[in-house]
């Protein structure tokens, strides 16, 4: 289920992420399983991360972006040409 960011929330994380450099980048073979395993990786890791994805198309862009989206659970934060902000938020290992 994708997470819903409230406006405030939205505001902080884009500040948390202005320093941050790409660290997935979707090519020119588009949204592959490899690529969703290492956003995953990464969101597993850092819960914010920047994706830049690639494509001369405007429409394809955004039709990745929802399906990187969906295929990760994350919320989209921002989106600044082709470079977009994920967030998802940490699973808690410690259940007991």
């Amino acid at each position: 289920m994708p997470v819903s960011l409230t406006p405030r929330e939205r505001v902080s994380l884009k500040g948390r992420a202005h320093a941050l450099e790409p660290v997935v980048q979707v090519g020119t073979a588009g949204l592959t399983d490899a690529v969703v395993t290492e956003a995953n990786r990464a969101l597993a890791a850092h819960e914010l991360i920047k994706v830049r994805v690639g494509g001369a198309d405007r429409d394809v862009r955004a039709t990745t972006i929802t399906a990187l989206c969906e295929r990760t659970d994350a919320a989209l934060v921002q989106k600044v040409g082709k470079i977009v902000v994920l967030w998802r938020p940490r699973e808690d290992t410690a259940d007991d």
